[in-house]
């Protein structure tokens, strides 16, 4: 059987009418869970001592500290967007750097362009905006992975464009042509970017006799990572780990090479598990790979759930996205299976993390879900293709330019405080 590496890649999500069987089957049970359990997550997130706002597990919620004090952090997760109109990209569609069409927004004609002159702005502090030297600077004779699905991947070609802005050594040095794959070179600095595709981390194959498609069976091996980056990460000195919309369709799951059961199936005789076992196991068998590889001895960043904003139906329903401002954070926030799929993830991260600390390893959470939950207006909807082509909207992946390369401010100034031993999110307010 294949791997699903070698199949096309969707662009626009996986949940289709799979969600919405999905929603009728495990959200009733999912409800009384949350009923019970939401209570004491929202009063949390209310009172800032939440995972949501403690992603690390710290002991307290002081390393959150008082707003714009002299060399005190800030929380650069926690915030709102706001309106700046002098802001200008990083890049555009002219510039000399590869951006998937799907993404690229400008080009097939979006008619707006207010969706790029939002900034982040963390509560207690400004977020500075992205240096690409002084990135290059600090990433000098390393190799930085995105290992996951198309969305990781949307980021690291966000990486690669603003990058592009300073600098045109980049030389693409991919060893295979697809360009799932791809890796770039920086010679002046010795420095690597590539990207890991695999959108469930762990071993998956076709178990649909029909062939692969948006809605067909899948087996995915729990306890096995997938050897497409397994076997390539003891040379990684910095990866990113991320992954999610490839797990709403139905799959047949294992552990010991014994099927243990199945999500979505609809087969009686299997035992029927969610979604979010298979996330939760997924994500701590690529975390227990990293740590117990001992050639490995990278920096982890966990980059957290990338919600979609489909409205008026699903993927391939009808569903768009055709906002044109942000939410504000009193407008939205994340709930229901989208705070499920993140908590499930900060559990694994939290229990890897301390597992992590016991070899030398340091995982650390870049939380962007908080932020991008408020970006409806931030996807490429319609403008991923021609008008002719009558696609679906993309309501999953970013326009570029776009939202995204928020994620990789906050990539810099992660990076820029690792070596001063203040982590976690946590800067120190930079004056202007």
């Amino acid at each position: 059987m294949k791997n699903p590496k070698h199949y096309s890649e969707l662009p626009n999500g996986k949940k289709s009418t799979i969600l919405l069987n999905f929603k009728k089957v495990f959200l009733p049970f999912l409800t009384l869970s949350l009923i019970i359990s939401m209570s004491f997550y929202l009063n949390d997130y209310n009172n800032n001592e939440s995972l949501l706002n403690d992603p690390e597990g710290s002991p307290s919620n002081s390393s959150i500290l008082r707003p714009h004090a002299a060399n005190e952090r800030c929380n650069i997760f926690k915030g709102d967007w706001v309106m700046d109109p002098l802001r200008q990209p990083y890049y555009t569609n002219e510039t000399k750097c590869v951006i998937d069409d799907r993404q690229n927004c400008m080009k097939f004609g979006r008619p707006d362009n207010e969706f790029l002159k939002w900034r982040w702005k963390p509560d207690e502090c400004e977020l500075p905006k992205f240096d690409a030297m002084q990135f290059l600077e600090i990433v000098r004779g390393k190799t930085l992975a995105f290992l996951g699905d198309s969305v990781g991947r949307n980021q690291m070609q966000s990486l690669v464009c603003m990058l592009a802005s300073a600098t045109y050594e980049a030389k693409d040095v991919s060893y295979v042509p697809d360009t799932r794959f791809r890796r770039w070179f920086y010679p002046d600095h010795n420095f690597t970017i590539e990207a890991l595709w695999s959108p469930y981390l762990v071993k998956a194959d076709e178990a649909d006799s029909k062939g692969f498609s948006a809605n067909s069976l899948m087996s995915l091996y729990l306890d096995e990572a997938d050897e497409t980056w397994s076997s390539q990460i003891q040379h990684v000195d910095i990866v990113i780990v991320s992954a999610g919309h490839w797990f709403f369709r139905p799959y047949y799951l294992y552990e010991k090479s014994r099927l243990i059961g199945c999500v979505m199936c609809n087969d009686k005789n299997i035992t029927q598990l969610s979604v979010y076992n298979a996330y939760k196991m997924a994500f701590w068998t690529t975390f227990e790979t990293l740590i117990n590889n001992t050639n490995f001895k990278g920096l982890v960043f966990l980059r957290t759930f990338s919600p979609s904003h489909f409205e008026n139906g699903d993927w391939n329903n009808g569903g768009n996205c055709a906002r044109t401002k942000p939410f504000s954070k009193d407008e939205k926030k994340l709930d229901g299976y989208l705070l499920e799929m993140y908590m499930t993830q900060v559990r694994e991260f939290k229990g890897a993390k301390k597992e992590g600390e016991k070899r030398g390893l340091d995982f650390r959470m870049m939380d962007t879900s908080e932020a991008m939950i408020l970006r409806p207006d931030g996807h490429p909807n319609h403008y991923g293709h021609w008008p002719k082509d009558k696609a679906i909207a993309d309501c999953v992946h970013w326009c570029m330019p776009g939202p995204v390369e928020t994620w990789n401010e906050f990539l810099l100034q992660m990076l820029k405080r690792e070596g001063e031993g203040i982590n976690n999110g946590k800067i120190l307010e930079e004056k202007s």
